[in-house]
């Protein structure tokens, strides 16, 4: 459990990197002209990804689950897998990379590392890690409720990010 245990405060260690890559981020668009959409939804996100570190921990701990080395350790690699992925989305997107929705007007949109293939790969790692992270260590129920959650999260947040470049693109600003 003290290995588990650590490498979940890792992720949450990675967490606050990301917020801290995502604030200067904020700070540069907004300084461009950045235009926010989606705050509504922005706090039940954070919530979300709290709850999911936590309730891996506490679903370990008092429900006494088990690790399976053989499942344990490729629910392990998937997380560093996410973990490269979402940081090659944020390498990829530079400046205009956030943990919230802002579109600075007259950006191109960007198209190449992973956008080349998926119009949203950081979603992918969100979903990835969301699943395989509570599953290091068995805690099936959390990775059934983050990945439930997360699923409607993501329908809302894509439907923001979408409609925000739609309408920066009907507005005759590239981004």
């Amino acid at each position: 459990m003290i290995w588990y245990t650590a490498g979940v405060l890792a992720v949450a260690a990675e967490r606050l990197a990301e917020l801290a890559v995502a604030l200067h981020n904020t700070r540069w668009s907004r300084a461009r002209g950045g235009i926010e959409t989606g705050r509504g939804h922005y706090p039940a996100m954070v919530a979300l990804h709290t709850a999911l570190l936590a309730g891996a921990l506490a679903e370990v701990r008092l429900a006494d689950r088990p690790f399976l080395p053989l499942f344990g350790w490729t629910m392990a690699a998937v997380v560093v897998a996410a973990q490269a992925l979402r940081w090659w989305c944020i390498r990829t997107l530079g400046h205009q990379w956030n943990t919230r929705v802002i579109v600075v007007p007259g950006l191109p949109l960007v198209s190449g590392g992973p956008y080349r293939w998926l119009r949203h790969p950081n979603y992918v790692a969100v979903a990835a890690e969301g699943l395989a992270l509570p599953l290091v260590h068995g805690a099936w129920v959390t990775a059934l409720a983050f990945t439930a959650l997360n699923s409607v999260l993501m329908a809302v947040r894509i439907r923001c990010e979408d409609g925000a470049l739609a309408l920066a693109t009907a507005a005759g600003v590239r981004t």
